[in-house]
């Protein structure tokens, strides 16, 4: 399971000109389902995205966690993300978990982050998407589960 973790001022995703995901400050967090995930992979994930470092101290070192700063979360389903692009033009989705383990593993990282965090939104899984984001630094990792 990947996450491209970016830190954000703020960020919404759009799907037909409705806004049904946004956050102000904190993480927006593109996230791809691969054929061997589980919901362990999930519960991995999940405990990185609440706890990786990213945002600045009183040093402005990058010492605090989305759960120290009380930031928002916003989880949006990218499949292109697991895509395999060694070779070739043209990137290739068989890295990529079928769209029903795909839905079924990231509406439980959802809901799991629901339980646990203050605020959670999301995309819509296997929608057409625009997603806007003010990337703060910038700053953005890929985590792996």
């Amino acid at each position: 399971m990947k996450g491209l973790l970016q830190r954000v001022r703020g960020a919404r995703v759009e799907v037909a000109g409705e806004i049904v995901g946004a956050v102000d400050h904190g993480l927006l967090v593109l996230v791809a389902v691969e054929p061997g995930d589980t919901r362990a992979h999930a519960d991995k994930l999940l405990h990185k995205l609440l706890n990786y470092r990213v945002f600045s101290d009183d040093a402005g070192k990058m010492n605090l966690s989305l759960a120290d700063v009380a930031g928002g979360l916003l989880l949006v389903s990218q499949f292109t993300l697991a895509a395999d692009t060694k070779s070739g033009l043209r990137p290739s989705f068989s890295t990529a978990a079928p769209p029903a383990l795909g839905e079924e593993l990231f509406n439980y990282l959802l809901s799991q982050a629901k339980q646990v965090h203050g605020t959670v939104a999301s995309g819509r899984f296997g929608a057409d998407m625009q997603v806007h984001l003010v990337n703060d630094g910038p700053v953005t990792f890929l985590l792996q589960a």
